[in-house]
């Protein structure tokens, strides 16, 4: 009867432990990142170019961000549906004590498909920070003179792909120059994170429309 009650109490405790972490991860996975203190105007000191006759989009990833997988999809369907209105870099994050091809994850190669769009290898996340990002898929927008139209995620949750307000401002910024706000929350790891907290978790995203393909048939 003990060894039975034993075993009723070491089941009770494994159970609590595997739902106290579902609350943790469910926790994190909806809990936006910091915003970034992104300045006014396009810094001339990061090194690249803004489209002075037309839209520039800047996003900061971190390549081993599971959550980040989101973003870069969002950013192909955006991309599509823009048609060569904005020009996009991408700038993947590397710690300078990392070996390159660190970086070299899904997420990266996702990006590089992208069209329209330049992909940046950012040592130490330098120019992520001239742009003022924090978080892995903060996006920025810029107009033909570099002034700022709009700062925040293109996803609504961490993982999550599907419509969210992010993309829907800045396709009606790009297309008629006004959106009902010019920020929207950023859902992605720390990018001066050497290890996101749900890689080790198994796959977190919510692939409800599908991975990168080169195909937009919602936006």
């Amino acid at each position: 009867m003990f060894q039975r009650w034993i075993l009723i109490l070491a089941g009770l405790l494994w159970l609590g432990a595997c739902v106290g972490g579902s609350v943790v991860l469910l926790h994190y996975a909806s809990t936006a990142g910091e915003a970034g203190e992104v300045g006014p105007l396009w810094p001339q000191t990061a090194g690249l170019a803004f489209n002075p006759s037309g839209k520039t989009l800047v996003v900061a990833v971190h390549p081993h961000c599971p959550c980040t997988r989101a973003t870069v999809a969002e950013l192909n369907e955006l991309m599509l549906a823009l048609k060569g209105q904005v020009k996009a870099y991408v700038l993947v994050m590397r710690p300078h004590e990392f070996p390159a091809g660190w970086e070299n994850t899904d997420v990266l190669s996702s990006a590089r498909r992208i069209p329209n769009t330049q992909v940046v290898i950012d040592l130490d996340g330098q120019k992520a920070a001239l742009f003022g990002a924090k978080t892995s898929g903060e996006a920025i927008l810029y107009d033909g003179r570099g002034r700022v139209m709009f700062n925040g995620g293109i996803t609504e949750g961490r993982g999550h792909i599907g419509d969210n307000p992010g993309v829907e401002r800045i396709l009606s910024l790009v297309r008629t120059g006004k959106a009902d706000k010019n920020s929207s929350l950023v859902f992605g790891c720390p990018l001066n994170a050497k290890a996101c907290p749900l890689e080790k978790a198994g796959d977190s995203t919510q692939q409800t429309k599908g991975e990168t393909n080169g195909k937009s048939d919602r936006l």
